[in-house]
């Protein structure tokens, strides 16, 4: 079971990968993030950078390793990872990889109530939807290769998991939206009937609804 860690944002995770190469500063860190394309997946910003920092250290997963000065530049603070650090890097790895989370994204749960919309709306705005993933899909293609030239694989397994997402995404779209415009959509004629008078036919009702009708 995953349990819940001392620091638990993602961007602790990955601060601790970048450490585990070599010592650096969080600039430094941040740099590095940037580079390998971990930008996409979480928001870099220098707040949250920091706080994340300060938490590894207050926990004794990375400590001080020294301070730099570089030229009319203010004092810089190197940053390594500890042995306790490593562990729990190792462990977070472990349990990310092995053991599915239950997460609820946003666009499942519009899914779960979208009949609250018209048929035709909901098809209009699956398309607008579509439009945006493929464009999102090509230019996650277009950044995969310029990255490839320049990094071993072994850091773009992640990027290239995105991708295929946006690819499942989309073509799912893609089949819903051709049963809700060829009509071979279940119910589709109720869907809208419910809509257009606000009266939930019995042919979509839950099995519940329809057991408590008939008594």
């Amino acid at each position: 079971m995953v349990r819940r860690r001392k620091v638990n944002n993602m961007l602790g995770l990955a601060v601790l990968a970048a450490l585990a190469e070599r010592p650096m500063h969080p600039y430094e860190m941040a740099a590095v993030l940037r580079e390998r394309g971990k930008d996409e997946d979480m928001p870099i910003k220098w707040g949250t950078l920091y706080t994340v920092v300060r938490n590894l250290e207050k926990y004794g997963f990375i400590t001080v390793s020294e301070s730099v000065r570089d030229g009319s530049h203010p004092e810089r603070t190197i940053y390594q990872i500890t042995r306790e650090g490593r562990v729990e890097f190792a462990d977070w790895v472990r349990d990310l990889l092995a053991e599915p989370q239950r997460e609820q994204p946003k666009f499942m749960a519009a899914l779960s109530v979208w009949q609250v919309l018209g048929p035709e709306e909901a098809m209009r705005l699956l398309r607008q939807r579509l439009t945006l993933l493929d464009a999102e899909v090509a230019d996650r293609r277009t950044t995969l290769m310029g990255y490839a030239g320049d990094l071993p694989r072994i850091f773009l397994v992640e990027s290239e998991y995105g991708l295929a997402m946006r690819e499942a995404e989309a073509a799912w779209i893609r089949s819903l939206l051709d049963e809700l415009t060829t009509g071979s959509f279940p119910d589709l004629g109720a869907w809208r009937e419910w809509y257009e008078t606000g009266r939930l036919p019995s042919e979509v009702r839950s099995p519940t609804e329809r057991g408590e009708q008939s008594d």
